[in-house]
């Protein structure tokens, strides 16, 4: 048994899950009881997740930390074993900031409040278990876990189409993980030593065409989640018919896990398998980015558009996991903490504007600035982030994804002046969708569903959840460094992980590979470096 003095980070996993036991014995037949109890745990969890990372945690030390290892099922070799790095310990702190607004959005929720809370601090749970697992049995648990409240909260508390969304999500990331599954078990018991532990799976010498056959499936599990084109078409159903609260977990946390994975299993357990895979990557991710963008402008539903908007943010990380650089694998790690917030912001906002109108038709909508200026004000602020507004944590994001592909000596000049130039186009797109998303809800003539309606401005509840996700993101628009120096000692470690492999590569003649040469000066990398810091 390995583990520190105190079980920091299986107190922080286990908290919501336990206490989420005790709410059918809670007294109350309203509900009002349980949201304050739920609202509770969730502050309680977060706050220890602040105050181990802020103590406990040393953010230049790119070393696993917190390592924590209890034998489990031992006669299966299967552990539960949890530790966080400079790529898990932001995502923890995410989860915690966005899960815990989800609960304080979730106030008003009257039908069955002990079953949606229950849900909500089970699905906790498992979110931060799946970024601090280290054993691939105990993260397929945790990912799996995390399905079934998702599930059952897009079927209770969704839409009209809500079982059809609900079904739609559980069969795609459902079959997505046995994916997962088979790759676990194919890399346990390759060689001699049969092994679930990550770290020790990552040592493993695997064959090439075993490497790829497991990248391949791993990205398919994963391609899912982020989600990548094709396999992202339960999204924009998942969130056109989930209610807010779940929206905001579902596009601030739950995609992120995707990322999340193919950084810690992809790239730093399959590195080999990499380089064939990254510039495949490069061109899902500019399919992402165009087709996300493209897609979202032709939808009238406010959280389909936003939805759609998500997939294309979401080709940034893939663009940068694929540049082999230092700044490029920042830059995607920085994308996924920036999008967590903005969506979940715009999701909320867009609950709040339903609660008022009773429609998410861009076509009912129409001169709500009027009648709701603050939601106007904050509406405003987070698509500004959304379109990567300088100033805002967006624009960090994506400038630093942009730079890091286009400095990387991976890639031949063509091939890399392609890519620009294709996402250029989504970049073109996604002020004009964002802008005429804002043109149609808050100005012109009001709306069906406005005309003659008197209509709420948002109240100091709603504003503040609001504040807690835009202070951050323009917080880190300003200064960077409040996040990159978090994990920038992992991204660097991660990404000259993946450039050993290149020579390797080289030097067993495989042919088809793109042009890769890493002979720009570390330099010209620690320069650009800099513009985040």
């Amino acid at each position: 048994m390995v583990t520190t003095q105190f079980p920091w980070l299986t107190t922080i996993i286990l908290l919501p899950l336990v206490a989420s036991l005790f709410i059918p014995l809670i007294p109350d037949k309203q509900g009002k009881t349980v949201r304050w109890y739920s609202l509770g745990v969730a502050l309680t969890d977060l706050a220890l997740i602040v105050y181990t990372f802020w103590n406990r945690y040393d953010f230049q030390n790119p070393a696993f930390q917190l390592t924590e290892s209890y034998a489990w099922v031992p006669q299966l070799g299967i552990n539960w074993s949890v530790a966080v790095d400079g790529i898990s310990m932001p995502l923890v702190v995410l989860t915690g900031l966005v899960t815990t607004l989800s609960v304080l959005a979730a106030w008003r929720v009257d039908k069955k409040p002990r079953l949606f809370h229950f849900l909500m601090l089970a699905m906790y749970s498992a979110q931060i278990g799946v970024f601090c697992a280290q054993d691939m049995i105990q993260f397929f648990l945790m990912w799996e876990i995390e399905l079934v409240p998702v599930y059952i909260l897009i079927a209770i508390w969704g839409g009209p189409k809500r079982m059809y969304a609900a079904t739609k999500f559980i069969l795609y990331t459902a079959i997505g993980s046995i994916f997962i599954l088979i790759a676990a078990l194919a890399m346990a018991f390759y060689g001699d030593h049969v092994t679930f532990n990550m770290q020790e799976l990552g040592l493993k010498e695997y064959s090439l065409t075993f490497e790829l056959c497991v990248y391949g499936a791993l990205l398919i599990a994963y391609g899912v989640k982020l989600p990548i084109f094709p396999f992202h078409t339960w999204l924009p159903d998942a969130h056109g018919e989930a209610s807010a609260p779940v929206s905001m977990v579902l596009a601030g946390v739950l995609l992120k896990m995707g990322g999340y994975a193919l950084i810690r299993m992809n790239m730093e357990m399959l590195p080999h398998a990499h380089v064939y895979f990254a510039p495949v990557l490069a061109i899902l991710g500019i399919v992402n980015i165009v087709y996300g963008a493209l897609a979202s402008f032709a939808q009238r539903n406010l959280k389909r558009r936003m939805a759609y908007s998500s997939i294309s943010h979401m080709g940034f990380v893939l663009l940068g996991l694929a540049s082999f650089s230092d700044l490029g694998m920042s830059g995607a790690v920085l994308q996924m903490v920036s999008h967590g917030l903005i969506a979940a912001a715009l999701f909320f906002l867009a609950g709040v504007t339903y609660d008022r109108t009773h429609t998410l038709d861009l076509d009912e909508m129409g001169g709500l600035a009027k009648k709701m200026p603050s939601v106007f004000a904050l509406f405003t602020i987070g698509s500004m982030a959304s379109l990567a507004l300088p100033g805002m944590s967006g624009f960090v994001g994506e400038l630093a994804v942009f730079l890091g592909f286009t400095t990387s000596d991976a890639y031949s000049s063509s091939f890399k002046a392609v890519i620009v130039l294709l996402s250029a186009v989504g970049l073109i797109v996604t002020p004009i969708y964002l802008l005429s998303m804002l043109r149609e809800m808050f100005y012109g003539e009001e709306g069906k569903a406005v005309a003659g309606a008197i209509l709420l401005d948002a109240k100091p509840r709603e504003t503040f959840i609001a504040a807690c996700l835009l202070v951050p993101i323009v917080a880190i628009g300003l200064y960077p460094k409040l996040i990159t120096q978090t994990y920038d000692v992992k991204t660097v470690q991660i990404a000259a992980h993946v450039r050993s492999a290149v020579p390797v590569m080289a030097n067993q003649h495989l042919k088809n590979l793109p042009q890769f040469s890493f002979t720009a000066p570390a330099i010209q990398q620690n320069e650009l470096l800099g513009l985040l810091k």
